[in-house]
């Protein structure tokens, strides 16, 4: 407390602060959330205890940053698992793409040249049987026909 030669204005000054912190005391505890904590067995013994009150408070508020940068710590971590995972999977996804792009033109070309040797075969099996056996390809012809 400043003394500036004049008692009463101090302690004046002091009642004024006095009734203030009164004041917002009774505010506080009108809360009704704080009314049911102090309702509770640990408000009432907190209440007789202030010290380990005003401990218990600054333990909170001094672990609230740690507690706040660990947590959002595990947010970003998970967030960049989730995204790396994504990630991942589309780089799969584009190199199966890729591996099934270029296995289906060699599929085709497999496939053509499959054709082609079974249709020569056709044609030179066709020609010869029709070369030696003129008969049975009057025959084919008939069938074919009258299908």
């Amino acid at each position: 407390m400043e003394h500036n030669g004049n008692g009463r204005t101090s302690v004046t000054e002091f009642q004024k602060l006095w009734g203030r912190r009164t004041n917002l005391m009774n505010r506080f505890y009108g809360d009704p959330k704080v009314e049911l904590l102090m309702d509770t067995r640990i408000g009432q013994y907190m209440s007789s205890h202030p010290l380990l009150a005003l401990t218990v408070l600054l333990f909170g508020v001094m672990a609230a940053l740690p507690v706040g940068l660990f947590l959002s710590f595990a947010f970003v971590t998970i967030v960049m698992t989730a995204v790396g995972f994504v990630f991942f999977e589309v780089f799969l996804l584009c190199v199966g793409g890729l591996t099934l792009l270029s296995l289906l033109p060699g599929i085709a070309i497999f496939s053509v040249m499959v054709s082609l040797v079974f249709n020569a075969f056709y044609v030179t099996i066709f020609k010869v049987v029709s070369r030696y056996y003129k008969r049975l390809t009057k025959v084919m012809c008939i069938l074919k026909r009258e299908i």
